[in-house]
């Protein structure tokens, strides 16, 4: 099979496993991704640990990889599954000078290609290649049409924005007794309200969520307090940016399973899991233009707002993500607040 180039934006994850839902991650639209462990593809592919219907990388680089799975729900290698969906992987790289490198220059647009090195027309589809600042990728993440899941007779009913959700959060919902309607990322606040629901969520997604302006006119709509609102990652981002704060693009970003977080009101400290290049403007004590936010999470690595929530009305989001997949479950408890102000409606 021809190798595919791939121009993107060029990020690592720190995470130790889960590779397969970290490729079938739609946030990572976009993206050619830089695996920090030493070994990927040594247990394989199956059709169960997917986040959407496919890889949503751009390409794949790693220090070694395993071409013969050994897991017993293995159902093929990985390396075989990525040339199906036309991404590339490039392997024996030095991750980890690689890693270094894009911490202290920061996440850089790169091209995976074949060749000694770059020829000239590489160089000027590189250079033509888009910045992720200002660039909407959600529209390009989103379904073409709604769609439910869950039983029909749930005691709660939630729309879900699609800005390119992952599969694991329609899980917890369901398991939590919900149905759940699926909307795409334009859908009109007015379409929202017209499907009665009980609350309201907003998934994570790609992109940079200051140009998703047509989310954050409807987000603005929806927030007057008639109906509980829970945002994750990219829903969190435009959350912030509906009610008047604004986000900054990060160097290198957050990806991986490992990330220590600090809940304000208790100093709990959870270990979460995240994939995101841009974050909410804030400190502890606010976000600079959002009066009617106050930030309740913190970043103990670089203490960018982690977790913000409304002063008056039951709307609040994570930057993280509580549902994990992969990654450690200190978070899912946001899931049962949710459930929580959905029952005091």
């Amino acid at each position: 099979m021809p190798f595919e180039q791939a121009y993107a934006e060029v990020v690592f994850t720190t995470n130790l496993s889960g590779y397969q839902e970290v490729f079938t991650d739609p946030s990572y639209l976009g993206q050619i991704v830089v695996m920090t462990a030493p070994m990927i593809g040594n247990y394989g592919i199956n059709p169960e640990d997917v986040e959407s219907d496919r890889p949503r990388v751009a390409g794949v680089v790693v220090r070694e990889l395993s071409g013969t799975p050994s897991n017993w729900r293995a159902t093929g290698p990985l390396l075989e599954w990525l040339a199906g969906a036309k991404v590339p992987l490039i392997a024996d790289v030095d991750t980890r000078q690689l890693t270094r490198y894009i911490r202290s220059r920061g996440a850089m647009r790169g091209v995976l290609a074949l060749g000694e090195k770059p020829t000239d027309e590489v160089t000027k589809a590189l250079a033509a290649s888009p910045s992720m600042n200002g660039l909407d990728l959600a529209s390009a993440a989103t379904i073409p049409s709604a769609y439910t899941d869950g039983p029909t007779d749930a005691a709660h009913h939630v729309v879900a924005f699609d800005f390119g959700m992952k599969r694991n959060i329609l899980r917890l919902f369901v398991k939590h007794g919900c149905r759940v309607t699926v909307v795409p990322a334009a859908t009109t606040a007015a379409a929202v309200r017209g499907l009665n629901p009980d609350g309201v969520f907003l998934s994570n997604g790609p992109g940079d969520p200051a140009a998703v302006g047509y989310a954050i006119a409807t987000i603005r709509d929806l927030s007057d307090g008639t109906l509980p609102i829970f945002g994750i990652c990219l829903g969190h981002q435009l959350m912030g940016l509906a009610l008047g704060g604004e986000t900054v693009k990060l160097p290198y970003g957050h990806r991986g399973g490992n990330h220590p977080v600090r809940d304000l009101a208790t100093g709990q400290v959870l270990i979460t899991s995240q994939n995101h290049g841009f974050a909410v403007r804030g400190e502890t004590s606010g976000v600079p233009g959002a009066k009617s936010l106050e930030v309740t999470h913190l970043n103990l690595n670089d203490r960018t707002v982690e977790g913000i929530r409304h002063r008056e009305y039951p709307i609040f989001a994570v930057q993280y993500h509580p549902e994990a997949s992969p990654g450690p479950h200190d978070a899912q408890g946001h899931f049962q607040q949710f459930l929580q102000a959905l029952d005091t409606k």
